[in-house]
């Protein structure tokens, strides 16, 4: 014989369910916002060394160029040699919070120098 179970009986079993299991979404969520914030950032920095590289090779400043696209706090490296410049923009991210770890995303860009101008 099987005993019927009464309506009611099992209060407070959704309450604990969601205590245990919100901690693990608000995680969850915190790590995918960490991962876009991630994408963005190496987006920028992309384009930022895009146009340093680009400005350098023109003969323009690479480091002010770069500095004006690229994320704030962001550190703008540039380098070559005569015929090829390469720029580099490094910038440290913070993940899940201030005091938590630290990301480093970096984006680099390649441009061929401009010939002298012909007088």
């Amino acid at each position: 014989m099987t005993r019927r179970r009464w309506p009611g009986r099992d209060r407070g079993a959704f309450t604990a369910e969601l205590a245990a299991g919100l901690p693990a979404l608000m995680l969850l969520l915190a790590a995918g916002l960490g991962a876009v914030s991630a994408v963005a950032t190496k987006g920028q920095c992309v384009d930022a060394a895009r146009e340093a590289a680009l400005a350098e090779a023109r003969g323009d400043s690479g480091a002010a160029a770069g500095e004006r696209v690229a994320p704030p706090g962001a550190e703008v490296e540039i380098g070559g040699d005569s015929d090829v410049v390469t720029a580099r923009v490094r910038a440290r991210l913070r993940v899940l919070g201030a005091n938590l770890s630290v990301i480093t995303v970096e984006g680099t860009a390649t441009a061929a120098r401009e010939p002298e101008a012909v007088l």
